[in-house]
């Protein structure tokens, strides 16, 4: 039972010098300049694609046109 108590006192002990020892640790800022999230993304390959297969529908549908 001694035995138990003193070591819940050290792991106590331990426990609140680490929490001390770490306690200065963290720090939290602003960023200087705005957050820029650059989002280019190319789309026209699947609008060509769409328009090449509206058109090769079209072309089936009305063979005398062209």
């Amino acid at each position: 039972m001694k035995d138990a108590i003193l070591t819940r006192v050290r792991l106590g002990a331990a426990a609140a010098v680490l929490a001390v020892s770490l306690g200065g640790c963290v720090q939290v800022s602003t960023p200087d300049r705005p957050i820029e999230i650059n989002l280019n993304i190319n789309i026209r390959q699947e609008v060509v694609v769409r328009l090449q297969q509206d058109v090769r529908e079209l072309i089936n549908k009305n063979p005398g046109v062209f």
